[in-house]
């Protein structure tokens, strides 16, 4: 156990005069005055009841015990050293703190993360999911890096850097087999309301973009089976029920593309909403999310994207 006396900057300075010879060049090393130095060290000495330097001319030389203590000390600070740096790389260089939301969690993000780990295998991406709503505000308090999926309606990203991707429409799907495929498409229309539905919960700007079709669209509001951004949950009701699952399409495609899950031709919006990923500009990037986003912009580019307006 150190003995109280002996703090760590009398450890740093004793070291550093050490390497340097010199008093004046140690104290000019760590930023102190050359006083300053000569009271540390005398503090140390005083504490260890030793001689840790001989006074020269021109310097200073290690004494037996101040080569004792360095051959001791040394090895302790650059390994407190190391481990400082390797939590500061760990937490800022190699992790990144990513709010997601719902309509990239099954295709864009997988996609990034597979391309991303490639490239570089150490890098750590911490993933949260939640509201663009309750994620915004996570990224205002810097508790995230950034946050990716479709949110440029959200309010909360006012006062934060929004970069578009590509849009991506809200869409009505079904189970194989549901009543509603056998029906002429200008009937669909009307017959929607019929059937219980799977939304988006209230507070979300993929309900705000439903309920206005509501108004606009349908003669009656349907009825709600499940409010929920669950995608395994609506996923999995949807194909045991006769339920229509409202949902951004990135989130049905593989379902859609097995078969199970069957696009209704309806159109919910004109126009898909924007993908993208915020940042709060008043924080530095790491450089483990500038690679992310790097790859994430490249995986963007090429990915397969949809209009609002369908044409079975």
């Amino acid at each position: 156990m150190i003995h109280s006396p002996i703090k760590l900057r009398h450890l740093v300075a004793f070291q550093e005069v050490a390497r340097l010879g010199r008093l004046k060049s140690a104290a000019d090393a760590l930023s102190i005055t050359q006083p300053g130095m000569s009271k540390t060290i005398r503090e140390l000495e005083d504490s260890l009841g030793v001689r840790l330097f001989e006074r020269l001319p021109r310097g200073v030389r290690l004494t037996p015990a101040g080569r004792t203590l360095l051959r001791h000390a040394a090895p302790a600070l650059r390994s407190l050293r190391e481990g400082i740096d390797a939590i500061r790389q760990d937490s800022t260089e190699t992790a990144v703190r990513l709010g997601a939301l719902s309509n990239v969690e099954g295709g864009l993000l997988p996609l990034v993360l597979e391309r991303l780990h490639e490239r570089y295998p150490a890098l750590r991406v911490e993933v949260d999911t939640g509201t663009s709503a309750a994620l915004l505000a996570r990224l205002r308090l810097g508790e995230l890096d950034l946050v990716l999926g479709r949110m440029s309606e959200a309010e909360e990203i006012r006062d934060l850097h929004f970069e578009h991707l590509y849009y991506e429409p809200l869409i009505a799907v079904v189970r194989a087999g549901h009543p509603l495929l056998a029906t002429e498409n200008t009937q669909q229309l009307a017959a929607l309301v019929s059937y219980p539905w799977v939304v988006p919960p209230r507070g979300t700007t993929l309900r705000e973009k439903l309920e206005r079709f509501w108004v606009e669209q349908l003669s009656e509001p349907p009825h709600l089976a499940i409010e929920t951004l669950s995608l395994p949950l609506s996923q999995r009701y949807v194909g045991l029920s006769d339920a229509i699952w409202i949902t951004p399409l990135d989130t049905a495609r593989e379902a859609m593309q097995s078969g199970a899950l069957v696009r209704l031709s309806q159109s919910i919006e004109l126009r898909g909403g924007s993908v993208g990923l915020a940042v709060n500009s008043t924080q530095p990037m790491p450089d483990a999310v500038s690679r992310f986003c790097d790859c994430l912009r490249r995986i963007a580019a090429d990915y397969p994207q949809e209009t609002a307006t369908h044409n079975p």
